[in-house]
């Protein structure tokens, strides 16, 4: 059985869903076009970071919606992306700048 969906909360999380899409779909092609590493660790830390927020914010309005109460599961996946997402990637950048480094 499908639950019926406010259109209050429909009509956001359809459009959080396309952005969300649309934002790792430039992280993506970002990692594919960009020609050095420093620039691809950008493209897909910032997008995609940015598409899966707006993915479970979309997720997490929608369970509410359903369920007629506030469900916030959604946040602590939210909150665990937005925090490790750029710590890894400044950690691989800093990987990357001591590998490019010259020895002396």
């Amino acid at each position: 059985m499908i639950p019926d969906v406010p259109l209050w909360a429909a009509v956001p999380a359809t459009l959080l869903l396309i952005i969300g899409g649309l934002l790792t779909l430039v992280g993506s092609i970002g990692l594919l076009r960009l020609p050095n590493f420093f620039m691809r660790i950008h493209s897909v830390s910032m997008g995609n970071t940015l598409g899966v927020g707006s993915v479970l914010i979309a997720s997490m309005l929608m369970a509410s919606a359903v369920a007629g109460r506030p469900i916030i599961h959604e946040l602590l996946i939210t909150l665990f992306v937005v925090f490790s997402a750029p710590i890894t990637a400044i950690v691989l950048m800093q990987a990357a700048i001591r590998r490019t480094k010259p020895r002396k």
